[in-house]
């Protein structure tokens, strides 16, 4: 029997170090700690192990992964898919190695089984239903955003406090008023609710859809919301991804000056 030393037989993964390629201490090739190119990894992890890092940059290979199969290429390299999502090719490898076997030594990883698998562990292998609360300006936008569906995310009910805008179509739903809320998210079995209101009233709404139900909250807003148990809260300020740019923006521009 093969046992890797290192950990005392438990395998670690390093996610948090890229670039650097674990040691095994193992007497003979193993299939776990083969990172190379499309290596046959027959060993699936259990996924609820899988570290937060990985996860997070789940999305991103997906998405690159997507265009590439809309441009009919069949298999893609860790070089490759490095170039396209900013990542460090042998973290992608490690990342990979999650999630079983992709293909073969030096071929690359096949693009149709990965996209499948990921989307599998991401649970986008099927349809999502959001509710929107906000039909204003960056509401609309959401709403409007190609990217939910390919996804497979459904904006199913848009909501607003204005009665001006109950009534109108975003796309192919139709703003209902605010105080239908609760109803209508409980009929449709949503989920998933999207905060896209004036800061004032990003609490309340907050307060209403964890009220009716919904699981998941992304908070488009700028203000600190709270949520009770069993409630997973997802912050998105525009400004804040700004402000986090703009720290690589001043120091490009003061090693110009340097």
């Amino acid at each position: 029997m093969r046992v890797c030393l290192r950990s005392g037989g438990r395998f670690v993964l390093e996610s948090a170090l890229p670039g650097l390629v674990p040691l095994c201490n193992c007497a003979l090739p193993c299939p776990k700690h083969d990172e190379s190119e499309g290596a046959m990894v027959t060993a699936t992890r259990d996924e609820a192990r899988i570290p937060e890092g990985v996860i997070e940059r789940l999305p991103a290979y997906l998405n690159v992964l997507i265009q590439l199969k809309g441009d009919e290429v069949h298999t893609v390299s860790s070089a490759r898919l490095g170039e396209l999502t900013s990542v460090n090719p042998a973290q992608i490898r490690r990342d990979l190695t999650h999630f079983g076997s992709f293909g073969k030594r030096g071929v690359g990883y096949d693009i149709d089984l990965l996209v499948e698998r990921i989307q599998h562990i991401l649970g986008s292998d099927h349809v999502h239903k959001l509710a929107l609360v906000g039909a204003g300006n960056l509401g609309s936008a959401i709403a409007g955003y190609n990217g939910l569906k390919q996804h497979r995310f459904v904006v199913a009910a848009i909501f607003d406090s204005d009665r001006r805008k109950v009534g109108k179509r975003i796309g192919d739903t139709v703003v209902q008023p605010a105080d239908d809320l609760a109803q209508t998210v409980k009929h449709l079995g949503i989920r998933i609710g999207v905060v896209a209101v004036p800061p004032d009233a990003a609490q309340q709404v907050t307060d209403a859809l964890s009220s009716a139900g919904v699981k998941v909250i992304l908070n488009y807003t700028p203000v600190i919301v709270r949520v009770p148990a069993g409630v997973t809260l997802h912050n998105t300020d525009p400004v804040q991804e700004l402000l986090h740019t703009l720290y690589y923006l001043s120091r490009r521009e003061e090693s110009g000056k340097a």
